[in-house]
């Protein structure tokens, strides 16, 4: 069997956290090699083999590895002993329109799936908890960090100075262009816009990647008629989550943000905006001991 190739992050001493790279898998194309993202296009064996590897290298069995399906909202589900017993399909379904996750279980893994989404890890060191969130920008919008914070607070008594996070890999902002409705977005929803936001030019449709491959049209912008980068506004998605992280208390020494940029290492790691959303995706989770 294959061993899935992790980045780890140095959390606390309590909890593994990790996000996978694109290597140690079966997969092929835009999904190579490793995807355990079962709603992404990926062929389901190929999944399942993948699972199989990353389970095996935590030690776990397959229904301690938790993974929702997400749809870019605020849903926080709380991992429990009565989710952990439901049958899979069952489970599934319970998953189902999910962005975040918190437990305080141990041996079980949870994680978010993302391809230049932020992946947020929190852990209480006091209390032992865990959460896992996905924040791509209507997240981010709406807050989604601090929604999961809260219902840590609401659930376990989790208390933000006792509490250590990581963001994973995600798109930085020289690559994250954006139209201008995101960026009002933003504005509207009370973000400190000089911290977040610059004017700049953006990457090219039609650019190749560092390995060879094309950079897909984005989705809210368009090149000028001459190809030349237009000057747009560019969000810093990391440091949204950052501050956000920050505003709940969370002090800032405990806060670590990833150096990774999905766009400009799509090689090592999934990015739909280099490779199209029929790819693959990260999964950056933290299980504790």
């Amino acid at each position: 069997m294959k061993t899935p190739q992790l980045s780890y992050y140095d959390m606390t001493p309590g909890a593994v956290a990790f996000s996978t790279t694109r290597l140690g898998g079966y997969g092929t194309g835009a999904y190579g090699e490793f995807n355990i993202t079962h709603y992404c296009g990926d062929e389901p064996s190929t999944v399942t083999k993948n699972r199989a590897a990353l389970c095996q290298l935590l030690g776990i069995a397959d229904q301690a590895l938790i993974l929702p399906r997400q749809t870019h909202g605020t849903e926080v589900l709380r991992v429990d002993e009565s989710l952990l017993t439901l049958p899979p399909h069952t489970r599934q379904e319970r998953l189902e329109g999910i962005d975040a996750l918190v437990t305080d279980l141990r041996d079980v893994c949870i994680g978010v799936s993302t391809a230049d989404c932020i992946p947020v890890l929190v852990y209480d060191t006091r209390r032992h908890v865990a959460a896992a969130i996905h924040a791509g920008w209507r997240g981010t919008v709406a807050r989604i960090v601090e929604k999961t914070i809260v219902r840590m607070a609401e659930w376990y008594g989790s208390q933000p100075e006792d509490m250590v996070a990581q963001t994973g890999p995600g798109i930085s902002l020289p690559s994250f262009e954006v139209g201008d409705e995101v960026y009002e977005a933003f504005r509207d929803a009370g973000f400190q816009m000089t911290a977040i936001a610059r004017r700049m030019a953006g990457q090219k449709a039609g650019e190749p990647a560092s390995d060879g491959r094309h950079v897909a049209q984005h989705s809210d912008g368009e090149a000028g008629s001459n190809g030349a980068r237009e000057i747009r506004w560019h969000i810093d998605l990391p440091e949204c989550n950052r501050l956000q992280l920050l505003a709940c208390g969370i002090p800032q020494e405990a806060v670590s943000v990833s150096p990774v940029c999905t766009y400009l290492q799509p090689h090592r790691f999934f990015s739909a905006r280099r490779l199209g959303i029929q790819s693959g995706r990260i999964f950056t989770a933290i299980m504790m001991k």
